[in-house]
């Protein structure tokens, strides 16, 4: 696999998606690769499913081909490694397809990382898990290249730190960004109940920090139980685990309190709930207007 450091880094998010135009001056060209020497870069974070997009990408693909070449960079053992595309090239081989257009560059790991998380967070809709295993690999790619972000306002030598220049690449906080890299210390069971939106985000993040041994004794119980953590029981958790007082008994004991979150409660995804209210208002008072509204319908059916 190409080593960091034998290639200058790509400077923006418009230097590594180019347009033809660009290709052909930089003698960039689309070549047609075999899918089978092409594999999946290493530890992905996004996962390729088998769900309705696929199959109408799937269709797409059987009679139009494959429009928007993948990019991929050698793997230094005769094959290639997928940078961006993974979806695309899943979906060729379900439509039975042995090659797939692509542009071939050679680029060095924290390039290609970044390459790799910038193309897949253009999705609509990306996982907490995704969100946060693409943010932390982003991160640490950024750290590596260690490359100051504005050369004409900061003073010498100062430079920005890798989740400040993440969240102003991504428009979020910075403090989103650290939360969203704390999901990472989560076990796998505990990560899918954020994702399946089981485990809000907040009392997600405080669950992480918890020990591995603790969060199973915590699955455990939120199984038997069957309710998820408020916010505060979270913060109860987070706070024994740190001081050493979080036993079974008492992770038992808290999720045997009477709940406000059982497992079979009404969730609506903030996104789609968004486009019904003013851009800047807050959980708080969308819930409120929700709850007005229900109750003006319920009197009118009276």
């Amino acid at each position: 696999m190409t080593k960091r450091g034998t290639n200058i880094s790509l400077k923006s998010y418009d230097d590594i998606f180019t347009t033809e135009e660009n290709r052909q001056e930089t003698g960039e060209h689309v070549v047609s690769i075999p899918v089978n020497q092409i594999h999946e870069f290493k530890n992905h974070p996004f996962k390729v499913l088998d769900d309705e997009d696929m199959r109408k990408t799937v269709d797409s693909i059987r009679e139009y081909g494959v429009l928007v070449p993948v990019i991929i960079r050698p793997d230094g053992n005769g094959e290639y490694e997928m940078i961006s595309g993974h979806r695309r090239r899943y979906a060729s081989i379900l439509a039975g397809k042995e090659e797939i257009p692509a542009i071939v560059r050679e680029m060095d790991d924290d390039t290609a990382t970044i390459l790799m998380v910038d193309s897949n967070l253009q999705r609509e809709h990306i996982l907490p898990s995704e969100r946060a295993k693409a943010y932390k690999m982003k991160m640490e790619a950024l750290k590596h290249q260690g490359k100051r972000t504005d050369l004409t306002s900061c003073q010498v030598g100062t430079r920005l730190r890798a989740d400040e220049e993440l969240a102003k690449q991504t428009g979020e906080s910075a403090r989103t960004v650290q939360r969203f890299v704390r999901l990472n210390n989560l076990i796998p069971e505990l990560l899918d109940l954020v994702d399946e939106k089981k485990i809000a985000f907040n009392p997600a993040v405080e669950l992480s920090y918890m020990k591995p041994e603790e969060q199973k004794e915590f699955y455990e119980a939120m199984e038997l139980a069957q309710t998820t953590p408020s916010l505060s029981q979270a913060q109860i958790l987070k706070k024994s685990s740190q001081e050493g007082t979080c036993t079974a008994e008492l992770i038992e004991s808290i999720m045997d309190e009477e709940k406000k979150n059982p497992l079979n409660r009404v969730v609506f995804d903030s996104n789609i709930l968004q486009k019904y209210f003013p851009q800047k208002i807050s959980a708080r008072e969308m819930e409120m207007q929700i709850l007005q509204l229900l109750e003006q319908w319920s009197g009118m059916k009276a």
